[in-house]
């Protein structure tokens, strides 16, 4: 009853991360390179639960948000370029959203003039109309249906020792090219997105879970982050049993995935990843922008809150809205040719600006008159400090490789 009591931010953050550019940049992973990034799977989730974990404990423990001890700690200038870097990246993110629902509903013959206009104000509408407990039921109820790209991996019957292979054995170091690396940059960043560890913690302090209430509230992002990478294994799965294999290559527009399953497939694939490509984008572009008002309110003390009225915290509401509004215009003067790269772009945007964040999780987490007995242990550090370094050398690897 108690992990019911608190079951919400862990597995909502970790589910909202199966967006529309994690599915479009995990289709792409498996229509490009097939099974060869399916072992990054296993490294990012261990990262991905000890990153969401020390996240939530700060908030436990602290009663803060991220950004709000970034500013007390780290000062106002920091804090500020810390916020821009966010609410940009966070753009191309909501760009990516508003791509994932145009690219679904096209699928049925829906216009992207009609879909994401009706799409952006439904979402508007949720926030400032709803209040948390009735947004993060809705939330819930949109992360089991991430369930649909597991049936849809089994359907496109991949080969299953393939994959299980791969998952466990990384591939040659002749495989390592520069898409490669851009790819798995991506596949990082958007599977421990930064946007991701501000929104969890918010939402833990809104929630307004306690110390003696953690361990429930752990196993909710433990559970979280399986079950998102479980998700996220199926679609590289899918994509690479019937796009890759089939020589279809990279993916140009986000119908792309779906159309192409239905004759290798059937029917029922192609419903379920369509369905679970407008649901999750739907689903995301609620969240981000969300967090991305969370974040700059808290860094810069302003009033925020979905139990807020417009009145008590318009600076939050109008950046919410400013986010919606411009993700949702730029879909529509973008050309069909240039949506799936944007949207995988935003994703290693995201690994980019990853290991700042994590760095600075590490400096809070670490201090003893801030976090007392609750600080990392000597494991976390270390995969923490790991998880951040990789994602630097994948980074500079991106620099120099051909």
């Amino acid at each position: 009853m108690l992990f019911l009591a608190v079951l919400g931010p862990g597995f909502i953050t970790a589910n909202v991360d199966n967006d529309s550019g994690g599915i479009l940049t995990y289709s792409q992973a498996g229509a490009q390179f097939g099974y060869t990034l399916l072992w990054t799977m296993v490294p990012i989730t261990l990262a991905l639960i000890v990153v969401q974990e020390m996240c939530a404990r700060m908030g436990v423990v602290t009663g803060k948000g991220l950004s709000d001890l970034i500013r007390e700690e780290f000062g106002l200038r920091i804090t500020f370029v810390m916020m821009v870097l966010l609410v940009l990246v966070n753009f191309t993110n909501v760009v990516t959203e508003f791509i994932g629902i145009a690219g679904s509903l096209h699928l049925f013959h829906v216009s992207r003039f009609v879909s994401v206009p009706i799409s952006a104000a439904i979402v508007w509408f949720l926030a400032v109309r709803g209040d948390y407990k009735q947004i993060e039921k809705i939330f819930l109820i949109a992360s089991v249906v991430y369930i649909a790209y597991i049936f849809t991996g089994v359907l496109s019957q991949p080969s299953w020792h393939d994959a299980l292979l791969l998952t466990v054995k990384p591939p040659e170091r002749s495989a390592w090219s520069r898409e490669y690396i851009y790819m798995a940059i991506g596949v990082v960043g958007t599977t421990i997105a930064p946007w991701m560890q501000f929104y969890l913690q918010a939402s833990i302090v809104e929630k307004g879970i306690r110390v003696k209430d953690y361990a429930a509230s752990r196993l909710d992002v433990i559970v979280g982050s399986f079950f998102t990478d479980i998700v996220a294994w199926f679609i590289i799965v899918a994509c690479a049993a019937t796009l890759y294999v089939h020589g279809m290559g990279a993916i140009q527009v986000p119908a792309d995935a779906a159309d192409a399953m239905r004759p290798l497939a059937g029917n029922y694939a192609f419903l379920l990843f369509a369905f679970g490509l407008f649901n999750a984008s739907l689903f995301a572009a609620s969240v981000l922008p969300l967090s991305t008002a969370y974040t700059v309110c808290e860094g810069l003390g302003f009033e925020s809150g979905v139990d807020k009225s417009f009145k008590e915290a318009p600076f939050f509401y109008w950046l919410y809205t400013l986010l919606i509004a411009g993700g949702a215009i730029t879909v529509l003067v973008l050309p069909d040719s240039k949506l799936v790269s944007m949207a995988i772009f935003s994703q290693v945007l995201n690994g980019i600006l990853l290991p700042i964040v994590i760095v600075l999780m590490l400096l809070l987490i670490n201090r003893k008159d801030l976090m007392g007995e609750h600080v990392n242990s000597r494991l976390f550090n270390v995969v923490a400090w790991a998880t951040g370094l990789v994602v630097v050398a994948l980074n500079v690897a991106l620099i120099f490789a051909h």
